[in-house]
């Protein structure tokens, strides 16, 4: 029997495959990883003197003479039963590999469900995805969802969705997200792997729950594995604010050609909102100055609202008018209280054993509770 010149169409197959997942791992466009290509094979035909043709006829040879040796190989091995040659083909069919095509166009049907899944609630979480952040999602999620009562009625209204009535046909429509680079499956990796410098520092800052990830050359469908999201999906909210603020800085520009009326608007809404500023400083400036005399009248100083520098609402700073300020010992005395009610209510939500144990019990309790404003008032005095 004739050995075969050349590898098989399904090989072929095989080697496109891991072309194009290799082109994605290194975040290039087939176009361009063929370009490295071609410009790495160069430099190993220049080294080894020789033009690049004949360092690709040779390279070829090297295969065939390879592919052939592994065919006798295989012939020479014992056939094995039949049970045991099912077993395998069972395993290859839970774990399907699909071949992906970067350069080809996103199919309508793999778009829709990519919008679909989009629009659920998968659960996603942040990964790092070549330098870039990406969002990752479980494969079982994305069949729940796929089989939800919120899918049917979306197929209804969109005939590109196809029909989903078991897993594997829930299976059937997550293998389109692949094929059109919408998803990828993904595992985590050690973003300092293959390094030969040391380890980061322990005190480094590090997002917690942030994985790496690589893409894996076998697109598979377990229930736990993890794609990651390459559609980003409608893009019409950033392009919208884009457009808007393009629309804002021509309109600043062209503040010289406005009508009259308009910018005569514009410079009454500017000079009320400086004068606005400006009784905002003087409120300021005033309410210090107050506090300052009051502080050698009637000690220990009075301030008058609202307060414009603390960290409350707007109704709030005026809330109250006025108040006296706070001494040291007002502010003690504040936090005694405090402490006071943290361990009355811990009391009171205690066992109940405890609180109904005995009337005297509950006597020591009130009066306790009842000591403590008393020494507030004490230091008040």
């Amino acid at each position: 029997m004739a050995q075969p010149t050349g590898p098989s169409p399904e090989q072929m197959r095989q080697m496109q495959q891991r072309f194009f997942a290799e082109a994605a791992k290194q975040g290039m466009t087939p176009e361009q990883f063929q370009e490295h290509q071609r410009q790495q094979l160069a430099a190993d035909a220049a080294k080894q003197g020789l033009t690049v043709e004949q360092y690709v006829n040779q390279l070829k040879e090297r295969a065939i003479q390879e592919h052939q040796m592994r065919q006798q190989q295989a012939q020479q091995q014992p056939q094995q039963g039949q049970g045991q040659g099912q077993a395998p083909h069972h395993q290859h069919s839970q774990t399907q590999k699909i071949p992906v095509n970067p350069g080809a166009p996103p199919k309508p049907e793999a778009l829709a469900v990519a919008k679909f899944l989009r629009s659920q609630d998968l659960k996603t979480r942040t990964c790092i995805l070549d330098g870039q952040r990406k969002e990752m999602f479980k494969v079982k999620r994305a069949f729940r969802a796929l089989q939800s009562p919120a899918y049917e009625k979306a197929q209804r209204k969109n005939k590109l969705l196809p029909e989903v009535k078991d897993e594997a046909a829930a299976r059937n429509a997550v293998q389109l997200l692949p094929l059109s680079m919408l998803a990828l499956r993904v595992t985590k990796t050690d973003p300092h792997e293959g390094h030969n410098h040391a380890k980061p520092p322990k005190d480094s800052k590090r997002i917690k729950g942030l994985w790496t990830v690589k893409v894996e050359r076998d697109q598979e469908f377990e229930p736990m594995m993890h794609y990651v999201w390459l559609y980003e999906g409608p893009q019409w909210k950033q392009k919208a604010l884009a457009a808007g603020v393009l629309v804002l800085i021509m309109a600043v520009v062209m503040f010289p050609l406005w009508p009259i009326m308009l910018r005569q608007g514009v410079w009454y809404l500017s000079v009320g909102m400086m004068g606005l500023i400006g009784l905002f400083f003087l409120m300021a400036i005033f309410r210090l100055i107050l506090f300052c005399v009051t502080v050698f009248v009637v000690p220990p100083g009075l301030w008058l609202y609202p307060n414009l520098f603390e960290d409350v609402g707007f109704f709030d700073s005026f809330r109250p008018l006025w108040a006296w300020q706070e001494t040291k010992k007002t502010k003690k005395t504040k936090k005694t209280g405090k402490g006071s009610k943290t361990t009355k209510n811990e009391t009171v939500s205690g066992t109940g054993t405890e609180v109904d144990a005995t009337a005297t019990a509950k006597r020591t309790a009130v009066t306790k509770r009842h000591q403590a404003p008393q020494v507030e008032e004490a230091d008040d005095e």
